[in-house]
């Protein structure tokens, strides 16, 4: 390993850089009605994939690829293996839960300008990769960094994604020619949009709440309570706060 080459300063990014990723962090929105019908020019893709490619991975083994889509006929394709997963996902739901699920809008695949799958590669780096000999979804794990950095590089660009996952992964791999050892992780709409939601819809629309911070944090042993109530105080006020709509650069120091 090469200890001669210098290294890149760890001093905290300006304040105006560090609020906007806190700022991006917490207005992403998985967007799904709001698209516009704008192309996105091919220097604002280019910025996408690389912040994409340059995501955290495993052995460094970089198991993504990207398959964009603009075709209207191959996003048809992937449509209907959408409507055909919709239909059967909702009679998994109770009743009254099924009527809600039906009148969401769950996808934007014909109204997003590009589709975007990301996909892994299991035997990219050979069969022994670092930090996957124990765990060997750590590729999978990778991909899911890949679909964040470029969500987040999305948002910093006024952008809107949304994750579609209700379908056969089968079915994306037969309308994408995506070859059968290679695993669909992420399908994505993505382009310019109306606006974001206040909050995310499905908190909105009564699914689920945002779950309490300060109740999932555990100390040094599942199940123990903070061993300093002043930081579990912190992590509820600090919550409380954001969602109130203060931004993560807007809480006391």
């Amino acid at each position: 390993m090469d200890t001669d080459r210098p290294l890149l300063p760890a001093d905290p990014l300006p304040a105006a850089e560090r609020d906007g990723v806190y700022r991006a962090i917490l207005t992403r929105r998985d967007v799904r009605g709001e698209f516009l019908p704008d192309p996105l020019p091919d220097a604002v893709l280019s910025r996408l994939l690389i912040a994409a490619h340059h995501a955290p991975s495993v052995g460094y083994m970089q198991p993504w690829s990207f398959v964009l889509v603009r075709d209207r006929a191959v996003r048809q394709r992937v449509h209907d293996a959408f409507d055909r997963a919709h239909a059967e996902a909702a009679l998994m739901f109770p009743e009254g839960p099924r009527a809600v699920y039906r009148g969401l809008k769950l996808e934007g695949i014909l109204d997003a300008p590009v589709n975007l799958c990301i996909t892994c590669d299991r035997d990219r780096a050979g069969p022994v990769v670092i930090g996957r000999t124990h765990i060997p979804e750590m590729d999978l794990f990778s991909s899911v960094c890949a679909v964040q950095n470029l969500w987040l590089a999305a948002r910093a660009e006024g952008l809107g994604v949304g994750w579609v996952s209700i379908f056969d992964n089968r079915a994306v791999q037969q309308a994408l020619g995506i070859p059968e050892a290679i695993v669909p992780v992420a399908y994505l709409c993505i382009g310019r949009v109306r606006g974001y939601h206040p909050v995310p819809e499905l908190e909105a629309a009564g699914w689920r709440p945002r779950l309490a911070l300060d109740q999932l944090v555990h100390y040094d042993q599942w199940g123990a309570v903070a061993p300093e109530a002043p930081l579990s105080r912190r992590l509820h006020d600090d919550q409380q706060a954001v969602a109130a709509g203060r931004f993560v650069a807007d809480l006391p120091r």
